[in-house]
């Protein structure tokens, strides 16, 4: 018998065996992920700015060295050329030159107002750059989970984001920082991805999807809760370096557990899923993802934003540049773990409704704080109800496949997490333009108002058709503007008792299914 063999039939390959078909522990592993991901996404936020000013800091005292070493040289040769020898002779006039610290308000914290405008933009695009590479990598990851399987896509996001990690940790420049930045978002896509995909497809029933995926997003939370003030604190106190190599470390931990618990291979799916543009041109499906993109554009336009703000406004220390987000954290992760069951007792297009609607007020809430205290209260309600729409919109994706596609999860995931990114990636590049032409506060106020206007939009998701009624719809129901331009005078039907209450669509041809369709808002959202 060799080692492997005897390994498998020991009393430890048997606990191994078990722990491999656990769906707890496949939970616990993704809820790991999401947890270090979002903690290198946010421990750079308190960092950055900071980092950013003190290289440019060092470029204008290199600078400014230079120029006085060249008026010094100046200033010999032309004491040289006039050749002064009396003693009591009056020395030529030199000018005073300020000593290499650029600008003496730094050094207390006070930036002019155009720095922070200048360096908000910067920020702002580093920021983003992760989100967008992320938004371009999710449409092919998630047809490929479709193709290979879920853990060996996660295993590769692993590998991307501990390589981002150590970049991060030994980058000097701004260009090695946004390549670190974009890099993670390869790795981002990979995980979060495979990781929400594996649990729709680990826990079939609705309810219990619900619950587990308010779990991994509790991870996602914890993360974007220890993540700013971790990255704030150990950069003040012990240097740039050591937060990225703590993280770096907890990833190569995380990598292990996947290798021996998941053991990330190939495999076919059984079933062939929806198409990466059936499910976009799905207007419930669109719906939903869009509810996640506006529900994190605001708290992703506050990232670059918010902490040079303070700076401006309230004079605040770097600790407190990480420390503001850490309300909105520790909110969101109880508002995901609260909703998770309760989205699904209450109904989750209510329940994303109203969490849409306490994001516009608590975004109209934060430029009316004066000192750091007074974010407190906006930034826990902002926290909350992003964790109410993130953990309503996210099993509710999964449901409109099962209800209207297949039970194949990862194109669906895919463009959920596009829906994350395309916040994420919208928020902190407009973030500095907006903040440089119309304020801080008109910004907030102009995304407050766009999620006051969108969220009526998720009454629709209420009640969507099944995949038999939506074939139905096609083949019997077909209503257009054709159809009645060829029925003339002739007055359709009245609608019967047991027709949808309304119905909007537009058919090409007869036998093709709706292209834009919302029906049937009476029945039970439990269908399938």
């Amino acid at each position: 018998m060799n080692p492997v063999e005897y390994v498998e039939k020991s009393r430890f390959g048997n606990a191994l065996r078990r722990c491999r078909e656990s769906r707890r522990l496949v939970l616990v592993i993704v809820a790991i992920a999401l947890l270090l991901d979002n903690m290198l996404l946010t421990a750079v936020v308190p960092i950055i700015p900071s980092f950013l000013a003190m290289i440019r800091q060092k470029d204008d005292e290199k600078l400014l060295l230079e120029k006085n070493l060249t008026r010094t040289a100046e200033g010999d040769a032309w004491n040289d050329y006039d050749n002064f020898t009396s003693s009591t002779s009056i020395p030529h006039d030199t000018e005073e030159l300020p000593p290499c610290h650029v600008n003496e308000t730094r050094a207390s914290g006070k930036l002019e107002h155009y720095e922070i405008v200048n360096e908000n933009v910067e920020v702002g695009f580093l920021f983003s750059s992760k989100a967008f590479i992320q938004l371009i990598a999710n449409p092919l990851v998630g047809p490929l989970t479709n193709r290979i399987g879920y853990s060996m896509p996660m295993f590769v996001g692993f590998i991307i984001m501990f390589l981002s990690t150590v970049i991060f940790a030994f980058g000097r420049t701004y260009g090695i920082l946004f390549i670190a930045r974009a890099l993670q978002g390869i790795g981002s896509s990979c995980s979060s991805v495979s990781g929400m995909g594996m649990l729709a497809e680990r826990y079939p029933d609705e309810q219990e999807r619900g619950n587990a995926m308010g779990i991994a997003l509790g991870g996602l939370a914890l993360g974007v809760m220890i993540g700013p003030p971790f990255g704030g604190f150990m950069f003040e106190f012990v240097g740039k370096s050591a937060p990225f190599l703590v993280l770096a470390f907890l990833a190569l931990a995380d990598g292990m557990l996947q290798l021996l618990m998941l053991q990330p291979r190939v495999k076919k799916q059984e079933q062939e899923g929806a198409s990466l543009m059936q499910l976009i041109m799905d207007p419930y499906v669109c719906i939903a993802a869009g509810a996640i993109t506006f529900a994190n554009m605001g708290i992703a336009m506050l990232e670059p934003s918010l902490p040079l703000w303070m700076k401006f406004t309230m004079c605040a220390p770097v600790w407190q540049h990480g420390a503001v987000f850490l309300p909105a954290s520790i909110s969101y992760l109880i508002g995901t773990n609260v909703f998770g069951p309760l989205g699904h007792r209450m109904g989750r297009w209510l329940a994303s409704m109203l969490g849409l609607i306490i994001v516009g007020i608590c975004l109209m809430l934060v430029p009316q704080a004066t000192e750091f205290r007074d974010l407190m209260a906006p930034m826990a309600g902002l926290g909350f109800s992003i964790g109410m729409v993130d953990s309503c919109i996210m099993p509710e994706l999964g449901h409109l496949v099962d209800l209207r596609h297949s039970a194949v999860y990862g194109t669906v995931y895919a463009i959920g997490d596009v829906a994350f990114c395309l916040g994420f990636a919208v928020g902190p590049a407009l973030s500095g333009e907006l903040a440089k032409n119309i304020g801080f506060d008109w910004m907030l106020y102009l995304i407050s108002f766009i999620c006051f206007v969108y969220s009526p939009l998720l009454f629709f998701i209420r009640s969507p058709p099944t995949r038999e009624e939506k074939k139905k719809l096609g083949n019997e129901n077909f209503r257009g503007v054709l159809s009645l331009t060829e029925l003339g005078d002739e007055r359709p039907p009245s609608r019967t008792e047991d027709e949808p209450l309304l119905e909007l669509a537009f058919f090409p041809s007869r036998d093709s299914p709706p292209f834009w369709d919302f029906s049937d808002f009476r029945g039970s959202r439990d269908r399938s």
